[in-house]
């Protein structure tokens, strides 16, 4: 059985994590672990440190977890989290949130490994639009 890379999606807005989060699964299939941790944990704009944590647990399938925040204090509650569970195979992204979300996914569906998966999230920083 093939284990595949979760990938866990820190933002300041629920909303903007979910969508992604649909658009990631609709791109990777069922065998893409794919986790939103946005907002507050009253629903708010912001992020949460617990909903951090427990997107990490259940997106950890044994291939490792990329987590790709968005901006600002969700880098920083991202960090306090991997500081304090010090898991291997957990690493943060620095990306774009959307186009580097995608490239992870792409890649970890195919199987990659997590080095893989966090090399296609950093490359999509210079994939031109125009």
């Amino acid at each position: 059985m093939t284990r595949f890379v979760g990938i866990v999606l820190v933002s300041h807005s629920a909303e903007l994590a979910a969508g992604l989060r649909e658009l990631l699964s609709q791109v990777g299939g069922a065998s893409l672990t794919v986790e939103a941790a946005g907002g507050t944990d009253e629903g708010g704009i912001g992020t949460s440190y617990d909903l951090v944590r427990a997107a990490i647990e259940k997106a950890d399938g044994g291939a490792g977890v990329l987590v790709l925040p968005d901006l600002g204090s969700s880098v920083l509650t991202a960090r306090a989290v991997l500081d304090d569970i010090a898991t291997p195979g957990v690493v943060i992204v620095d990306a774009p949130f959307v186009e580097g979300a995608l490239a992870a996914a792409v890649i970890a569906a195919t199987g990659a490994d997590l080095a893989t998966a966090v090399a296609a999230a950093e490359e999509a920083r210079d994939v031109r639009k125009l």
